[in-house]
């Protein structure tokens, strides 16, 4: 994998921030830190995706209809007597 370098400027406290965070054992420098928050930002990109992709199914899936909590129960006990 190729390697890019950036240049980005942080506020005293931002820096400060990431300083801590390399100091406090959990990155060896800046850029995995950096690194790291890119990840959990793709991550988390990625699930809202996931969650956007089935409010659209769910709203495509035709008319609601009322929640009969009864038989939502007596299912779930039904998959708990066939799960032992």
């Amino acid at each position: 994998m190729s390697m890019h370098r950036k240049t980005i400027t942080l506020t005293e406290q931002q820096d400060d921030w990431v300083k801590a965070q390399i100091e406090g054992g959990h990155f060896g420098n800046d850029s995995e830190y950096i690194r790291h928050l890119i990840r959990r930002d793709q991550q988390a990109q990625e699930r809202l995706a996931t969650l956007r992709e089935a409010l659209l199914e769910g709203e495509a899936s035709g008319e609601p209809r009322p929640l009969n909590i009864s038989a939502v129960k007596a299912a779930g006990r039904q998959r708990m007597k066939a799960a032992k």
